[in-house]
């Protein structure tokens, strides 16, 4: 419990609210103390003919009561934690927080002293979540309770028929306490069906108040494994699917990703281990086995990034993979990997010029003149390689024009990277890109 309620109980008021919290665990006892009467008593030793018959009755009713008990008060009893201090804002911290004109300094704040804590649940503005109640960080999953006055970690539902939370280190409990409490109601309304159909027929053979203790027996049995029956099925949902009842109205938000339902989903399997553990001998026994420490938990994405990789890249042979929901920014996109070119160009390449690793430059494509004006073409190419002039009058050269310049010279403008190709390289065949041919 919270200090804030430590308070509270100091005051007349304050105990007796403590004590009315306490009425539905009283009623409870008390039915659960009447039955045994009814079934133990009116229905077995006073009412059964059959020794041998009652002996494996009591024999299984009382099993199916001992577990159902045994998890009903660790669900009570068990302690809903306390947050360790660091998790806590220093009292300075906290009056600067209070004192900032807008909620992006909060933010900054808030984040900054969360920067080594293991938290990956935002707040719909993108913000650590902060309890003002209890001045801390909350954790992953960590709500606070308004009747525990606390922070309560993997917080399900505030449970007054247990006067407790229940919470991440009494969740197995509570789960094996409804479903205990359904078997037992089960098994009673069934071994006393055959007394409740002979009570309707008048060959009941008890006798006065013990006729009506085995026919109210049957009705509340039955009454009660109806409810039992749709709240045990929600909570092994629950379980399947790794989310809380508070979670399942609304969704956690993760930094990276945003809200989402089935955020800690990792397989049925995988979930319901994180609740009754790896042992199957604990599996149905209330003792504590769950997975984790209640303040972090794996989540869909590191288990899809784990499932995925191949046998040569198994996830504890990558060294440092930290990256997950709590690693990244928000607005972190996964872009397709391309291949870099890793070939040794020139220092001055052109920002503009365009490379490609997948085609060699002697597979480029040479830009053939139309056939007319190729001989023509090829005979000019052989005089300026003899350092005569050329012709400038000529079609094939007036079809050419970035190989002529003003006056009648050529000038050879063609570019690979930064280079001018000039005259003497042009006539040793060395190849023009499409875009190489640009006039001046």
């Amino acid at each position: 419990m919270g200090n804030e309620d430590h308070r509270r109980r100091k005051t007349p008021c304050g105990f007796c609210m403590a004590v009315f919290k306490w009425i539905p665990v009283l009623f409870i006892t008390a039915v659960i103390a009447w039955s045994y009467y009814a079934y133990v008593v009116e229905l077995c030793i006073r009412n059964s003919q059959n020794r041998i018959g009652m002996i494996f009755m009591l024999l299984f009713y009382h099993l199916f009561l001992t577990l159902f008990m045994w998890s009903y008060w660790r669900t009570i009893m068990t302690s809903v934690g306390r947050i360790p201090d660091q998790w806590r804002i220093p009292d300075e911290e906290v009056s600067r927080l209070f004192r900032a004109d807008s909620p992006d300094t909060q933010k900054r704040i808030l984040n900054n002293f969360a920067r080594d804590l293991p938290v990956t649940n935002r707040t719909m503005n993108g913000s650590v979540r902060f309890c003002e109640k209890c001045k801390i960080i909350k954790p992953d999953r960590a709500h606070h309770c308004s009747v525990c006055s606390c922070c309560v970690l993997k917080m399900d539902h505030h449970c007054p028929w247990v006067n407790n939370c229940v919470n991440f280190y009494n969740y197995k409990y509570f789960v094996l306490f409804l479903g205990y409490a359904l078997v037992y109601c089960l098994y009673v309304a069934f071994t006393s069906l055959h007394d409740f159909v002979e009570f309707w027929k008048g060959q009941l053979n008890a006798s006065g108040m013990g006729r009506f203790h085995i026919l109210f027996l049957f009705f509340i049995a039955i009454m009660f494994a109806i409810s039992l029956v749709s709240l045990f099925g929600y909570h092994i949902y629950l379980v399947l699917v790794n989310r809380t009842t508070l979670e399942s109205f609304r969704a956690p938000i993760f930094r990276v990703g945003g809200p989402d339902k089935n955020g800690y989903n990792l397989g049925r399997y995988a979930n319901f281990c994180e609740v009754f553990g790896d042992d199957w001998q604990y599996w149905f026994l209330p003792v504590f086995s769950s997975r984790g420490d209640g303040y972090s938990y794996p989540t869909s994405s590191d288990q899809s990034r784990v499932s995925t990789s191949s046998p040569t890249q198994r996830y504890d042979a990558m060294g440092d993979t930290t990256t997950s929901r709590l690693d990244g920014n928000p607005t972190d996109k996964l872009i397709g990997a391309s291949p870099l070119d890793t070939t040794n160009h020139h220092h001055n390449q052109s920002p503009h010029q365009v490379r490609t690793t997948s085609v060699l430059p002697t597979q480029l494509l040479q830009i053939q003149p139309p056939s007319p004006f190729r001989d023509e073409l090829n005979e000019q190419q052989q005089k300026l390689a003899n350092g005569q002039s050329l012709d400038c009058s000529t079609p094939a050269a007036m079809s050419s024009p970035a190989e002529c310049g003003v006056n009648g010279a050529a000038v050879y403008i063609e570019m690979i990277g930064d280079h001018p190709l000039t005259s003497a390289d042009s006539a040793k065949g060395f190849p023009r890109p499409p875009n190489g041919d640009l006039p001046v």
